[in-house]
This record gives C-alpha cells, structure tokens and sequence, in this order.
C-alpha cells in the first residue's frame, strides 16, 4: 500500500469516527473508523522508514587525482617511431 492509500485510511478512518452519526446493528463504526487511522499511521511510519532506507546519500570525493601522461609523442599514431 502506497502513501496514498494511507492517507486515504487515514482519512475515511476520520469521516466514519467524527462526522457520521449512523447506527448499524453489531457494528460500533466510531471503533472501525479508530482502527483505519490506526492503521493509516502505521502505513505511514512504515512508507517513510523503507523511503529512508533506499536513499543512498553519496558523498563527493575529498580528494581530487591529477593525471599526467609523461610519454613523449613522437608523432606517429601507430606506436613505432621513437
């Protein structure tokens, strides 16, 4: 379940609990609304902990290396020639 679909628990979670006054025999719909939030929160710690994890922060490098070619070129391209 992706961070919108928790948000969406979240949400309908909230709806069932403050703003609706239904009677439904055998079903307490204040509880149910409490149990999607809960687990509309616990969606969420969980998307944001894995979305840490896979960020992989790469430092730049510290030292630069410096590369020179000593060899003398004597013109020729195909090696002989010294």
């Amino acid at each position: 379940m992706g961070l919108g679909g928790c948000i969406i628990l979240i949400a309908a979670g909230a709806i069932l609990t403050f703003a609706t006054d239904w009677d439904m025999q055998g079903v307490n719909l204040d509880l149910v609304g409490v149990i999607f939030m809960i687990v509309g929160l616990i969606g969420v710690a969980t998307f944001v902990s894995i979305s840490k994890r896979r960020r992989a922060v790469v430092a730049p490098p510290t030292t630069t290396t410096t590369v020179v070619d000593d060899r003398r070129h004597s013109g020729y391209s195909d090696g002989y020639g010294g």
